[in-house]
């Protein structure tokens, strides 16, 4: 889309554009939501962003790692449940290596018989480690930009520029992996300006996988008193990045489940066609909260499902257990 048409669709109340986006959602995806296994690997980052909980700086972290065998056995319980794609992701550990996660991408491989889809999300990282990673077996990877207004971007990650983020994507696209992005909504500072402007960076990034997180202020990080705002900006920016990007997979975000009791619901109905079940061991779940209140920390994953199904069922969706590959290698006939 262009700007203009945007900024036009923007301006829609929200009865008029979630069933426009639902609509474009139905026409690429059909009624298929894909579950992705959410492996939250570690919660040590050397990052030290103002919005996240497990920021370096917040001493009340309790700090976990988990083991490349540990996380092996995950995958194998998932992948026996039923699971074709998992998504690990972590602060930016300096343990884990590329080494390590490369090592760990043969060995899902190996024990999956190549079947199970690897999605990695643990930050910035160069064009030869990407390569490495997808030689090793990731077929993904996911790294949101979080804001496109350049100064709220360095202000908010810590002075980290958002040029080096956008070149960080542009690695991962050229080193083969599918690319996973997306960004926040009410982040302080931010302003109507903001969200056009995210969607249109979307747009020029053409993200394979996008999501949309409601920023929720974290009682340990110094945007502690930051004002939350509704969920409404979320579902309202999940239906414009539908409308922007028709083939990308959108995930309704356990953070919109947290804001809102149906908030992944309501995600669901304005274009989203992903949902993530937290696979991890439950005496880590707690220990992860990139914000507070986090939904479903104590009990596990796989309980999660059928729950989900109903969720799912309840807009008129329906599961698909399918690895849910980028719709644009399907239409080259690719085979990943």
């Amino acid at each position: 889309m262009t700007e203009q048409e945007v900024r036009a669709l923007a301006q829609l109340p929200l009865e008029d554009l979630t069933p426009r986006a639902h609509a474009v959602s139905l026409e690429y995806h059909g009624t298929s939501v894909f579950l992705r296994g959410l492996i939250e690997a570690t919660n040590h980052c050397a990052q030290n962003c103002l919005y996240c909980g497990i920021r370096r700086n917040n001493a009340k972290v309790r700090r976990y790692r988990l083991s490349r065998e540990e996380i092996l056995a995950i995958v194998e319980r998932g992948f026996a449940f039923g699971f074709r794609t998992f998504v690990i992701q972590g602060g930016e550990d300096p343990c884990y290596t590329t080494e390590f996660l490369a090592s760990l991408c043969e060995e899902i491989k190996n024990r999956t018989a190549g079947k199970a889809a690897i999605t990695l999300s643990f930050g910035t990282k160069s064009l030869a480690a990407y390569r490495d990673l997808a030689r090793a077996g990731a077929d993904r990877y996911l790294m949101r930009f979080e804001t496109a207004d350049p100064v709220l971007h360095e202000k908010l990650r810590d002075g980290n520029s958002l040029a080096s983020r956008i070149k960080a994507l542009d690695c991962i696209r050229e080193s083969g992996l599918q690319v996973g992005s997306g960004f926040m909504v009410g982040l302080p500072g931010e302003t109507e300006e903001t969200l056009i402007q995210n969607i249109m960076l979307a747009g020029r990034i053409n993200m394979d996988m996008g999501g949309v997180g409601p920023f929720i202020p974290h009682p340990d990080t110094p945007l502690r008193c930051a004002v939350q705002k509704p969920i409404e900006l979320a579902i309202r920016a999940t239906a414009l990045l539908r409308l922007m990007l028709p083939h990308c997979h959108i995930p309704a975000t356990t953070a919109a489940g947290s804001l809102d009791p149906l908030g992944r619901e309501k995600m669901l109905a304005a274009g989203a066609n992903v949902l993530m079940p937290n696979i991890t061991t439950v005496e880590h779940k707690k220990d992860y909260q990139l914000y507070p209140g986090k939904i479903c920390i104590d009990e596990s994953g796989f309980q999660c499902v059928s729950c989900q199904a109903m969720r799912i069922a309840s807009v008129g969706l329906s599961i698909s257990w399918d690895r849910g590959d980028a719709l644009r290698l399907k239409e080259r006939s690719h085979v990943w």
